[in-house]
């Protein structure tokens, strides 16, 4: 990890300033350190090797247009291709003319639609579950359920690698929070031996993803399940980049195993394969409405515009109805897998339509995202302490409405810019392509 431990978000706005901070609270100092040019970020963004805020100007799915050149994008999580569909734009427009462009208040006091209402009924029957509550965002459903269902003399097991969210969660529960190794049965094995032995009454429950972000790497679901089962714990998933993606019909990690109906809570957004943007969780009816009245990011924020539902409603029918959107994600998420790996990349153990592709030290990855982008390719570049020292990647995510064109495109540029700077079997796992 990086020794100053700031994040990628932390790359804006380097340009130096002159500002009077005489009569400044000292709180804002390290606002003010941030722009000193010697900052590792300050550095990048002069260098215009800076990748984050970058304006999309026109978007089509897998194509868009960025500083005025049109790009393939390989870096959204727009799986199932749905954001320019016609029938969804078109569902997003009806519910404004209907019901306007908002609610302007929380689902408990006046901003609960029949839409809302609908939309919990059909994302309940669709994941096997007694009942769903909708959240604003997806990052407020796993804050909010944690917060919510693990109290004072609660334990969370939470995964290492699990996203931001699940941590603001621990955080704001008032449940004491254990982390294990990522996706090591071993080491949560003994955290929750030592549970049982330290605070036998306590409430248990294990967090994590159920695909992982960075990685593409699906959790371990049987074996997390015994453990609970034997330890008495309950186990979330959170589905953000698996409903919608993976599993029979799309219906999440649990489904890859044929184990949905053992997991306790399944939480996902619609910020990916639903083109929209809020959050859900489904689970056991009594659990659920205890969420829906305890949960402050459900109680105390606005509900989910009329278009957004809308849209999510929509999306939902067209997975339901054309599972060859399915098929073919999975056959491009093969398909750029195996051609990564036959250039000689290290793409981790992905299993999903996110392939990491590793490449080296945080300025090559940056120098690497700014090349690709020359090469008509829009990636996100990942850097630590979002992934380890040395592992800098470019993190590509496909979409079913990727034409095969366009993937040989991805690959022929990823090619010839890993060959430019040297990545292509000297990142540890990689292996040079055979001449």
């Amino acid at each position: 990890m990086m020794t100053d431990q700031k994040r990628p978000h932390e790359f804006v706005h380097t340009e130096e300033v002159e500002t009077d901070t005489l009569d400044e609270p000292s709180l804002f100092e390290k606002c003010h350190r941030f722009f000193d040019p010697t900052n590792d970020y300050a550095k990048v963004k002069q260098a215009d090797l800076y990748p984050y805020f970058r304006p999309i100007e026109y978007s089509e799915g897998s194509r868009a247009v960025m500083d005025g050149d049109e790009v393939i994008m390989a870096g959204s999580n727009n799986y199932l291709g749905l954001t320019s569909d016609p029938r969804v734009q078109e569902a997003a427009k009806d519910a404004i003319d209907k019901y306007g462009t908002g609610c302007t208040g929380s689902r408990f006091l006046n901003g609960t639609l029949d839409l809302h209402l609908e939309l919990e009924h059909r994302l309940a029957e669709f994941m096997g579950k007694d009942k769903a509550v909708l959240f604003s965002t997806g990052y407020m459903t796993n804050e909010g359920v944690l917060q919510s269902i693990a109290g004072r003399n609660d334990i969370i097991f939470s995964d290492k690698d699990n996203h931001a969210c699940i941590v603001a969660g621990t955080q704001a529960s008032l449940a004491e929070t254990r982390r294990y190794q990522h996706n090591d049965m071993e080491h949560l094995r003994g955290m929750l031996e030592r549970a049982h032995e330290e605070k036998p009454d306590a409430g248990k429950l294990i967090a994590t993803d159920g695909v992982f972000s960075m990685s593409g790497k699906i959790a371990q679901v049987p074996e997390l399940l015994e453990l609970a089962e034997e330890f008495d714990a309950a186990l979330m998933l959170d589905d953000a980049h698996a409903i919608g993606v993976i599993g029979p019909g799309g219906h999440g990690s649990a489904s890859t195993f044929g184990l949905e109906d053992e997991v306790d809570l399944i939480t996902g957004t619609f910020s990916k394969s639903f083109s929209s943007i809020g959050g859900f969780c489904v689970g056991d009816k009594d659990v659920v409405e205890y969420i829906r009245h305890e949960a402050s990011t459900h109680i105390f924020s606005a509900s989910m515009p009329p278009s957004t539902v809308a849209t999510v409603l929509k999306c939902l029918d067209i997975l339901e109805n054309e599972p060859e959107r399915l098929e073919r994600l999975w056959e491009i998420s093969d398909y750029m897998r195996e051609g990564f790996r036959a250039l000689g990349f290290d793409v981790w153990e992905s299993e999903t339509p996110i392939i990491p592709v590793v490449v080296g030290d945080m300025e090559q990855c940056f120098r690497f995202w700014r090349d690709l982008l020359a090469e008509g390719v829009f990636v996100n570049a990942v850097v630590p302490p979002a992934v380890p020292k040395g592992q800098s990647l470019m993190r590509t995510s496909y979409m079913a409405t990727h034409s095969d064109d366009e993937l040989d495109q991805i690959l022929e540029a990823f090619g010839r810019v890993g060959k430019k700077h040297g990545v292509i079997g000297t990142n540890g796992h990689g292996t040079p392509p055979v001449e």
